[in-house]
């Protein structure tokens, strides 16, 4: 089966990409021309760390959901290309989707996200 995100049980995103190297979690989605319909980057981290996500060489806006341990949601930004950035401590996983997605799905911090992390 193919991996899915759900927020509080409801399929967000069904094209799922895992970050799990330096080098990938690195290029993030840099150098890319856009992002596909129904799409997830999740950037999954050893440990909870502080985490900085910057938009150097990202050419869309994106929208950023940062998770805790138990995937709830710790904070959610929306980011401008080439200028945007953000930093937030103690994140397991990063999710880089479709911007407007926060709002379309009405994401709200301490809401539970869901996704098989070993996809």
């Amino acid at each position: 089966m193919l991996p899915v995100l759900k927020y509080n049980g409801v399929v967000i995103a069904k094209n799922i990409e895992f970050a799990r190297t330096l080098l990938a979690q690195s290029l993030g989605l840099m150098f890319r021309k856009n992002m596909p319909h129904s799409y997830s980057m999740i950037f999954t981290l050893n440990k909870p760390s502080r985490v900085n996500v910057h938009m150097l060489f990202v050419f869309f806006r994106i929208d950023v959901i940062f998770l805790n341990e138990k995937k709830e949601i710790m904070g959610l930004s929306q980011l401008k290309p080439w200028v945007g950035y953000k930093g937030m401590e103690n994140i397991k996983y990063i999710l880089e989707m479709k911007a407007g997605t926060i709002d379309m799905f009405d994401l709200k911090i301490g809401g539970q996200m869901e996704f098989n992390s070993r996809g």
